[in-house]
């Protein structure tokens, strides 16, 4: 089934001799239960396409489908709120708040909703990210593979349609990527979500179930599975 669809989704900058075709024209559809990879070059458009697949950026043309929904034909106001309830995401900055403690960060999603927290849920994910123990820890407190893993966290609470990932590992050494990645891998299969993950590393790369390759903003190969 899917899960994540764009039709000819296309971000422009500039205008004449300036023209910057971010992203040109990208067909992709990424099933349910997924674990896709999108790789390339710096530059070559991956972060673009995943905002916009994300609805933090509106498309210069084209569309984007989550759960059957077109996302950018609603206000501003509605897509704040799909966008909060349907889409995790896990930025290469942790983003996490740094005075509230790690349980505060993880929950803080389902407080802006106003929604009860479902606290055995919530413990369940800590345990399979290995952070229960730091519950109460500040980020300041944290490694960076521990701030990761409760950026993926906070990004599974809600049990989102779909977990966008944007370079998750790019602040981590190798070693920690890994086990970041096979973390965040465990879950999403764990927890039956779907994942879209920005790196360009090859490594990381093929822990995915498909590489998509991205150059000068147009897919050069919507993949199959990671040799």
């Amino acid at each position: 089934m899917e899960i994540l669809k764009t039709e000819a989704l296309k971000k422009y900058y500039g205008k004449g001799v300036n023209l910057v075709k971010a992203v040109d024209g990208v067909d992709l559809s990424i099933a349910e239960g997924e674990f896709a990879a999108i790789a390339g070059s710096s530059g070559s458009g991956k972060t673009t396409l995943l905002h916009m697949m994300g609805g933090l950026d509106s498309p210069t043309e084209g569309k984007v489908y989550i759960d059957g929904r077109d996302i950018y034909a609603v206000n501003d106001e509605s897509l704040t709120i799909f966008r909060r309830r349907k889409v995790g995401f896990v930025f290469q900055s942790y983003n996490l708040i740094p005075v509230l403690n790690v349980w505060e960060n993880i929950t803080m999603p389902i407080q802006f909703d106003l929604k009860r927290v479902d606290q055995e849920f919530v413990e369940e994910i800590m345990r399979t990210l290995n952070i229960f123990d730091k519950k109460n820890a500040l980020p300041n407190q944290l490694s960076g593979g521990q701030q990761q893993r409760t950026a993926i966290a906070r990004a599974l609470v809600t049990r989102p349609s779909i977990v966008l990932a944007d370079e998750p590992t790019g602040n981590l050494d190798s070693k920690t990527s890994q086990e970041v990645v096979n973390l965040l891998r465990h879950s999403v299969k764990k927890y039956h979500q779907t994942i879209v993950m920005i790196t360009h590393d090859e490594n990381l790369a093929r822990m995915a179930d498909r590489i998509v390759r991205i150059e000068d903003g147009k897919l050069v190969n919507k993949g199959g599975a990671p040799c």
